[in-house]
């Protein structure tokens, strides 16, 4: 099942995308839960992916306006280098514990919105990412069980100004709309294992990052358990799981994001986010 987040008719919803369009699952629950985030607190999937088989759309995707899937995430936690081809282009030390940062909600960008290269530095990168949305509030979840706890998949970029990330990371991860999330949420029923994933990012059409996600340093699992053990995780919230190589400064030269530009990250089993690059 692969659910949205969207605006129609001047209000937030959610839904399933289906052959044709989109499912409008907040009118066929009759307003039960105002967001995804909230049909996921409920417990709610089970029961959205039995309304949702056999369903006809009952609007066309070109009628809504997509909204980043999850639009009110509790948090956005992002791994940072947990790839090895990724730690040896950027010539860092290969790290023995998941190294975290944390992003803001006004960094998301929906998909076939627009990520925004802020006026204050022309290094703007490029990482194509894996996220899980937690489906459960969980704390000290062991590795053993850790994927019971995931509602879902998407596809996240995760824009990162450079010259900014050198002295905070923080501040470079966290310029307005530098964050694509979507196009949907895959249920995790959907993905058997988030460990034998094809991750392709593409710049103005040519593929800069190709990678399977077997090569993550700290699996899913493995991020899970370790975040679990430092903050509860609730229903709703992101984790970016980290890029490959490839990225725009780990080339000679830099190759960086610029106006007119246009991205996408497709993520095998998921689909494909597609942005485009605007200059503040």
């Amino acid at each position: 099942m692969r659910l949205v987040s969207f605006r129609h008719a001047g209000a937030n919803k959610f839904g399933a995308a289906v052959e044709g369009g989109i499912v409008d699952l907040s009118a066929r629950t009759k307003g039960r839960w105002s967001s995804l985030r909230d049909a996921i607190a409920a417990n709610a999937l089970d029961e959205l992916r039995t309304m949702t088989q056999a369903a006809s759309a009952d609007l066309e995707l070109e009628d809504v306006e997509l909204l980043p899937v999850i639009p009110d995430p509790g948090k956005i936690l992002c791994v940072g280098l947990n790839y090895a081809s990724h730690v040896g282009e950027v010539g860092r030390q290969m790290p023995t514990v998941p190294s975290v940062f944390s992003r803001l909600h006004n960094t998301l960008v929906p998909h076939g919105g627009d990520i925004v290269r802020p006026r204050a530095s022309i290094d703007f990168d490029y990482e194509g990412e894996l996220a899980i949305v937690i489906g459960e509030r969980c704390r000290h979840v062991s590795r053993a069980s850790a994927l019971s706890v995931i509602a879902g998949y998407t596809c996240f970029i995760d824009g990162s100004v450079r010259d900014f990330q050198k002295h905070s990371v923080f501040a470079g991860k966290n310029f307005p709309a530098t964050g694509p999330l979507g196009p949907w949420m895959v249920t995790s029923d959907v993905i058997a294992d988030p460990q034998r994933l094809e991750l392709t990012t593409r710049l103005n059409g040519t593929v800069v990052q190709h990678d399977t996600t077997d090569h993550m340093i700290f699996d899913v699992a493995t991020i899970i358990e370790y975040l679990s053990t430092v903050t509860w995780l609730e229903p709703g919230d992101v984790i970016a799981t980290g890029t490959p190589d490839g990225v725009g400064a780990g080339r000679k030269p830099p190759l960086w994001m610029k106006g007119g530009d246009r991205l996408e990250v497709e993520i095998s089993g998921i689909g494909t986010l597609g942005v485009n690059v605007v200059d503040e």
